[in-house]
């Protein structure tokens, strides 16, 4: 590689290059490893100086590498190149400076694509406001089922360098990507990959709606086989429409409907494929039934065949899609059903941390009261409330902005019944399951899925969830 900034090549040649590494953390350690192990001079730069990242620094010095505490704004002397962890916003002083010297920014996905090896996996990329984790973790499942060395990545909490730099060979990767890492990876180019959905999200990072749906777009650049979206949304399909593919590459719809030729489907209870068989027009193969799908819930069948979308584009055979399937366990926390208490059911959403998942959660089940609020993130209700008013038994509000919805119930839903706790402690879940329990009788759902973020009363949506099953087994003790 000659003298200046890296370019766009890949397989570089790293030794002496100078790379700032934009933030410690779950990318950032990783990263700048990497890149002190090519013989790149590294320097990271962090905002944050706490105990935990003096830790993290000290182990990285430790390695020869430099680091930069409390001062994330300047960029280094003598860079080339800028590598930052995904949820840096693109409008930091550290990236104007690095625009203006002419030099790449890139992100920890843009990283691992450009450092992998000459026979690297090729990978099967998903994006989405919604479902992102599950529906990787079902085409990773459905891919071992078929026999294939593979694994869930990305987003998802496994490092994608450490899988691309790893010893462990894989035949494909199924890569979870979220809107900021897509915007930090300009030269991605996968096999194929979906957009489950589009919805607003992250507006204050992006900027603008057209610049989140634009980023999540950038999943489909390049891709060789297949562009999966959903019918029901066209905005998914637009970003299909305006994406640059390889020539033969194919638009492939999902949707919970008949489907159509080039597109998954269900038809009286089965899943099927009319898009990778022989004559589409004519036939259609069997993939799964409704109920190997768990839990068989609306959103959740669009994810399963989106997932198989996905896999039947890499030539997994139908019976893998089925197996794969069956074989699937959701993560917690995602409309998992805690007990059954006097013919109540009691589900856990606590990931429903905005409308559009809070939505989807809520068409799943005919009769619910409903446990909801936290942090609305500048996010309004209205919508929601209108879409869901015919299902609802009741509603219970606990958290910071329980307010906005509680406005939302009485302009589209003034007959439910609402309990307004007034509190955000820990302690009102246990507080707000007993009143759910008192509205809901034999049938209903009490259903945890907030529309909200958690961290006004929990550290996170999976303490939040801890607390709604523990309350509901204490419920379930008191009436044995």
């Amino acid at each position: 590689m000659g003298s200046g900034k890296v370019t766009s090549s890949e397989h570089l040649d790293w030794q002496g290059r100078h790379v700032t590494v934009a933030g410690l953390g779950v990318s950032g350690i990783p990263a700048a490893k990497a890149l002190h192990a090519r013989g790149a001079h590294v320097t990271v730069v962090n905002d944050g100086d706490d105990a935990r990242a003096r830790e993290q620094a000290a182990a990285l010095e430790a390695l020869g590498i430099t680091v930069r505490l409390g001062d994330g704004a300047t960029l280094p002397e003598g860079a080339e190149l800028v590598v930052t962890a995904p949820g840096w916003k693109p409008d930091k002083p550290l990236f104007t400076a690095a625009r203006e010297a002419g030099l790449e920014i890139w992100g920890d996905v843009e990283l691992a694509w450009r450092l992998r090896g000459p026979v690297a996996a090729p990978w099967l990329a998903i994006t989405g406001t919604n479902g992102k984790t599950t529906t990787t973790q079902m085409l990773a499942s459905i891919l071992k089922a078929a026999g294939l060395r593979t694994a869930a990545v990305g987003n998802i909490g496994v490092s994608l360098l450490d899988a691309v730099l790893g010893d462990e060979q894989y035949d494909v990767l199924a890569v979870e990507l979220s809107s900021y890492q897509l915007h930090w990876a300009p030269s991605l180019r996968a096999h194929s990959a979906a957009v489950l959905n589009l919805a607003p999200d992250h507006l204050d990072w992006h900027g603008s709606m057209e610049a989140y749906a634009a980023d999540k777009g950038r999943i489909y650049e390049g891709n060789r086989v297949a562009c999966v979206y959903n019918v029901a949304d066209k905005a998914t399909e637009d970003l299909v429409r305006e994406a640059d593919v390889e020539e033969g590459c194919r638009a492939i719809g999902f949707t919970l409907g008949t489907p159509g030729p080039s597109q998954l489907g269900v038809v009286e209870g089965i899943l099927v494929d009319r898009a990778f068989v022989e004559d589409r027009h004519k036939n259609a193969q069997e993939l799964a039934e409704v109920s190997d799908v768990n839990p068989p819930a609306p959103h959740n069948i669009a994810n399963a065949l989106a997932a198989a979308a996905l896999a039947r584009a890499f030539g997994v055979p139908a019976r893998a899609v089925r197996d794969g399937l069956r074989d699937f366990t959701p993560d917690a926390h995602r409309i998992s059903h805690v007990a059954d208490v006097d013919s109540v059911a009691y589900v856990d959403d606590s990931k429903a941390t905005n409308t559009h998942a809070a939505q989807a959660s809520l068409a799943a089940y005919e009769s619910i009261v409903w446990i909801a609020g936290g942090l609305a993130k500048g996010a309004t209700f209205d919508e929601l409330v209108a879409k869901s008013a015919k299902r609802l038994r009741g509603v219970v509000l606990i958290g910071q902005d329980r307010a906005l919805i509680r406005e939302a119930l009485a302009r589209h839903a003034p007959e439910v019944p609402v309990v307004d706790l007034d509190r955000t402690d820990t302690g009102a879940m246990p507080a707000a399951v007993q009143e759910a329990s008192r509205l809901a009788v034999a049938g209903d759902t009490v259903l945890l899925a907030p529309a909200c973020a958690s961290m006004d009363m929990f550290a996170n949506y999976n303490k939040r969830g801890e607390a709604f099953a523990e309350a509901v087994r204490g419920l379930a003790g008191a009436g044995a």
